[in-house]
């Protein structure tokens, strides 16, 4: 998959004064700094309460094909557990860097009485990804959620990458029914680095997940029906993941080389909000307002959208573009961009002063 061709006529060097009036703004209005306990609290309960339910529906329906309906639903609540350990990676949970720290690795990759709690996610190396994602977000080189390919190289591609990277933007959204088990690979992966902190930890904890998951499936259910159920449970995951950040930076514009704006232009013009209500700040566990995040990452979700009318009065004021679409639209953007991207690998006579990103990734 790629991401779309570097774009860069819109990147004014400032001194980032610019940011510091905004931060004023946004702290006048009471949203800086502040935690949300009782709003964490009850989400908490409510994806706790769901996760549980779901285990213990597995159990009660057996051996059932409807089983498999169940699969469906947990997947749409392992992707809840994720969005919170997001929330408290970013500390909008607890202030505390330990308790952060703490909850983050429960619901990455803890384990609980019974079954896996979590999503089997190593907590370190999604933290250290994403720290460098949002520092540099949609830059080719230092954006560790894209992989980038300069034409040359895309062009000399063979075999399966070639032809995946050519169609890219339709393979987009079935390859996403691999990125649960993709996820998982890559954070076993990491373990392998010894600059990884806490290595140890998040290891046994990765591990005992696997353990307990698998152990439980074939207790449940019998081996066929155990593997039909990871199958669904795994791809709907992936695809729900892939879901929650294909809208928020592809088709954006790409930062390669020099290209340094200030920081409130370089999360401004790189991410894309998601217009919605309350089914969308739901369903995208507040990613759907990606640059506000991307601004104030430690701010609490539900005050993102608080958040939104102050940045974008300030992003007006200062001529600043600040893009937001409906859900459909950024898919369609997004999958445009990645057909825009493929066109080299479709046409091998673009001339050669031409570049283009491959294989995108992407992260919340």
């Amino acid at each position: 998959m790629s991401s779309n061709p570097t774009v860069r006529p819109l990147l004014p060097k400032t001194s980032g004064s610019d940011f510091a009036r905004l931060s004023r703004k946004i702290a006048d209005a009471g949203l800086g700094g502040g935690r949300r306990p009782g709003y964490y609290a009850l989400r908490i309960a409510g994806v706790a309460a769901l996760y549980v339910s779901g285990w213990a529906a597995v159990a009660l329906v057996g051996d059932s094909w409807w089983t498999l309906a169940v699969a469906a639903f947990l997947a749409v609540v392992f992707g809840q557990v994720a969005l919170l350990a997001h929330d408290a990676a970013h500390r909008q949970v607890f202030r505390r860097r330990r308790d952060s720290e703490a909850s983050g690795r429960i619901a990455g990759a803890g384990v609980g009485v019974g079954v896996g709690v979590g999503v089997g996610m190593s907590y370190g190396w999604w933290q250290d990804k994403h720290t460098r994602h949002h520092a540099n977000p949609n830059h080719e080189e230092l954006d560790p959620d894209l992989l980038v390919w300069p034409q040359d190289q895309a062009l000399a591609a063979k075999g399966l990458p070639r032809l995946t990277g050519r169609w890219q933007a339709f393979l987009f959204f079935p390859l996403f029914t691999l990125q649960g088990f993709n996820l998982h690979v890559s954070n076993v992966k990491a373990l392998a680095n010894r600059s990884l902190k806490h290595r140890t930890l998040d290891g046994t904890l990765l591990f005992t997940h696997f353990a307990l998951y698998l152990t439980v499936l074939l207790w449940l259910l019998p081996p066929g029906m155990a593997i039909a159920f990871l199958a669904v449970h795994q791809g709907l995951f992936g695809i729900y993941l892939g879901s929650l950040f294909a809208p928020n930076h592809k088709g954006m514009p790409m930062l390669t080389g020099e290209d340094r704006p200030d920081f409130l232009r370089r999360q401004v013009l790189t991410s894309r909000n998601v217009r919605g209500g309350l089914f969308t700040d739901i369903a995208l566990g507040g990613l759907n307002h990606q640059i506000e995040h991307h601004l104030f990452p430690s701010m609490p979700s539900p005050n993102l959208r608080n958040a939104r009318t102050v940045v974008r009065r300030h992003c007006q004021e200062l001529g600043l573009d600040y893009v937001e679409t409906g859900l459909l639209t950024s898919y369609r953007l997004a999958l445009t961009s990645l057909h825009q991207a493929g066109a080299p690998l479709r046409h091998a006579h673009v001339p050669a002063q031409e570049r283009t990103a491959a294989i995108g990734g992407g992260d919340v």
